[in-house]
């Protein structure tokens, strides 16, 4: 019997166990209520309510913008949603780095406002400071590592990380150091397969990959990317498990048709 079907809630020591037991971990955003709500009951492990929203609930072109009031307002609607899920709330840009006090004001407010489950953070030995704060609070971390998005202007791509030695042996170290602080998991962005496999096995907390390969103890996508309700957005490591910009649009369409053409509401619709 698999780890993930005993278990009536998801926790972190339940994902501990899945990567004890070789089993795969599966991550997914959410934003809101209605979608949440499906992906849960589908048996999702873990809810990462992603500032990824930024992006595609926003419209902006970087996760930059979001507030944390924006979060806790999807972070509660997530947690609204969920009977079964582990629920991870992304820290925003600029409410933890280089300032811990502000790092666990920002986590506390996460959790009392939203119910969440745990946080998660961008960064490695820079941010040490503000995990060490947070857990110290008794809040869990999830740590991010490889490309971090929030650091999007200092890096000025989004091309893949830790290929030549030197950020690869950074991300090493942060990864350890991660760990000892007492992170439960970490997301590995965009960083070759075999280092991501590397890294995996060198630590005993779980890894999620986002274009890391087939090696990490989980992985994680965007919601609206794996949907395919984002037409534009096409990295090599998306897989589109549904068609929902085509189905959403045909049906707006139809439904426009048929108000113009009098079809709707018919005898059968109306009171």
């Amino acid at each position: 019997m698999s780890v993930h079907k005993e278990v009536k809630r998801i926790t972190t020591h339940v994902l501990q166990a899945m990567k004890n037991k070789g089993e795969k971990i599966a991550m997914l955003t959410g934003y809101d209520f209605s979608i949440s709500t499906i992906v849960d009951a589908a048996g999702i492990d873990i809810i990462l309510v992603g500032d990824s929203a930024s992006n595609v609930i926003h419209g902006h072109e970087t996760t930059l913008p979001i507030t944390l009031d924006q979060m806790i307002d999807h972070a509660s609607a997530v947690v609204r949603a969920v009977s079964r899920a582990l629920v991870v709330v992304d820290l925003p840009f600029g409410t933890y780095q280089g300032n811990s006090k502000l790092a666990l004001e920002s986590a506390i407010r996460i959790m009392k406002e939203s119910g969440a489950h745990a946080v998660k953070m961008e960064g490695g030995a820079e941010v040490g400071d503000s995990v060490k704060r947070i857990l110290s609070g008794g809040i869990p971390v999830m740590g991010h590592l490889g490309l971090i998005p929030q650091s999007i202007y200092k890096f000025g791509t989004y091309a893949v990380r830790a290929k030549e030695e030197a950020e690869a042996q950074k991300l090493r170290d942060d990864a350890k150091l991660l760990q000892e602080l007492g992170c439960f998991a970490i997301v590995l962005e965009k960083i070759p397969a075999l280092f991501a496999k590397e890294v995996s096995e060198s630590l005993y907390v779980p890894t999620i990959g986002i274009g890391a390969g087939k090696h990490c103890d989980g992985q994680v996508l965007v919601t609206h990317d794996m949907l395919g309700i984002n037409k534009e957005f096409s990295p090599r490591f998306l897989r589109r498990y549904a068609n929902l910009y085509d189905q959403i649009f045909s049906a707006t369409e139809n439904y426009i048709k048929d108000v113009k053409s009098n079809d709707f509401p018919n005898d059968q619709e109306q009171y």
